[in-house]
């Protein structure tokens, strides 16, 4: 039987290159990239060197869905272990514990109630349990053996998470003073390219489409987080006719932030689950050139970001929903309804304070004329139809909004 797999070109004696292998049905993959997806794959990471760890005792490593590890050096044993960071009894912080001898077994302490944690097993002496991760050292690399990816600082989605929590329970009253940046950072390893130079996404009809079209997706979600963050920072001391903004106005585009956190979570999870992840394909910037245009103008930004481009999702995600729903992918169509629902909300707070500042500006603006002189001056460009009437209409947004900014037949 003819061999499947063939190697065009064998290694070599002292070689440090594994060349291409070749498959019968015509396609080349690099033995090395398919090497790092398995490593990928099986949940071992790199946290750091062992010289830089061994700085810390105790260290914590940030996971976006919260499920926190702390890595743990004990001098005496030369060796690290790693187990979950909030404490099982009531989420006190392990890399703040104390590491204590109990009769031979190294135990971490927690530094709230003083529950104990085996650092093998553990098991504490309360009957509780941390979850423990396996660690390996290979030359002067920690690895660890742990499902969800780790950063040394929260991630931005979770920093929104927990931000958001203090606002919403006002732990946080006060916004402050700060100059937000020209525009945020992205992870290094992001591939980013001109719009229009990303992979096309295709229909939805293989796997790869379908990871493209939420891989688009989850991009267009991060940068939405970073435009909910910056109209509460950019514009945290615009006064209407004198007077602060209300505090609704923050509570309102604070949840928003805490949506699109919540949507590129879940479509980075979806990712994961089809054997992708965010960051595999090109990724375009397009998004914040909106956040560049109307960074002098609360109305403009209002308009542009809120009732131009976030309608236009409420447009396009019915096609979408039809699509993976065609294609027998139940899972990513619960996830794409989420976000529907929660965009239309996003919509119709555009529209609430785009008209309050119309309404309460000395002398007062005319709402939809003001929206059309607006998109005129920033999106620069007509609206193209087809609308989901009835997705805008539910947001608030009735044609008049709409349709004389559509170019004429």
């Amino acid at each position: 039987m003819e061999e499947r797999i063939k190697k065009k070109n064998r290694l070599q004696s002292g070689s440090t290159t594994i060349s291409k292998i070749d498959m019968e049905d015509g396609f080349e993959v690099d033995l090395v990239d398919a090497l790092k997806t398995v490593v990928q794959d099986s949940g071992w990471q790199c946290l750091g060197s062992v010289t830089d760890l061994k700085k810390n005792k105790c260290k914590r490593f940030y996971a976006e869905d919260g499920e926190d590890v702390v890595l743990i050096y004990v001098p005496g044993q030369n060796t690290f272990y790693c187990m979950d960071a909030a404490c099982s009894h009531e989420g006190g912080p392990l890399e703040q514990g104390d590491i204590e001898d109990f009769d031979g077994e190294l135990k971490i302490v927690c530094p709230w109630h003083s529950y104990d944690f085996d650092l093998k097993t553990g098991i504490s002496s309360s009957g509780l349990h941390q979850e423990v991760y396996q660690v390996e050292v290979v030359g002067d690399k920690v690895y660890v053996n742990y499902p969800e990816d780790l950063h040394t600082k929260p991630c931005k989605i979770r920093l929104t998470f927990d931000v958001g929590e203090k606002w919403q329970k006002r732990e946080i009253t006060t916004l402050g003073h700060m100059i937000p940046p020209d525009q945020p950072k992205r992870a290094d390893q992001l591939n980013i390219v001109a719009p229009g130079k990303e992979k096309r996404r295709g229909k939805g009809g293989s796997l790869a489409s379908r990871i493209s079209n939420l891989h688009s997706l989850a991009n267009i979600e991060q940068w939405a987080v970073d435009l909910s963050w910056d109209i509460v920072v950019r514009f945290a001391h615009v006064t209407v006719d004198g007077k602060q903004l209300p505090q609704e106005f923050f509570d309102d585009f604070i949840q928003v932030a805490i949506d699109e956190a919540k949507h590129y979570g879940m479509i980075s999870t979806r990712l994961k689950a089809l054997g992708s992840h965010f960051g595999a394909l090109p990724v375009h910037n397009a998004l914040w050139d909106s956040a560049t245009d109307t960074s002098d103008s609360l109305l403009a930004r209002l308009a542009i970001v809120h009732m131009v481009h976030e309608a236009r999702g409420l447009d396009v995600q019915p096609k979408t929903l039809e699509k993976f729903a065609k294609n027998n992918d139940p899972e990513s169509v619960k996830v794409l309804e989420v976000i529907y629902r929660d965009e239309i909300t996003h919509v119709a707070a555009g529209l609430k304070w785009f008209t309050y500042i119309c309404k309460n500006s000395q002398p007062a603006l005319d709402c939809i004329p003001t929206f059309h002189e607006y998109v005129k001056k920033y999106f620069r460009s007509y609206l193209k139809p087809p609308f989901n009437t009835e997705g805008r209409q539910t947001a608030g947004m009735y044609e008049e909004w709409y349709m004389p900014l559509v170019k004429p037949k």
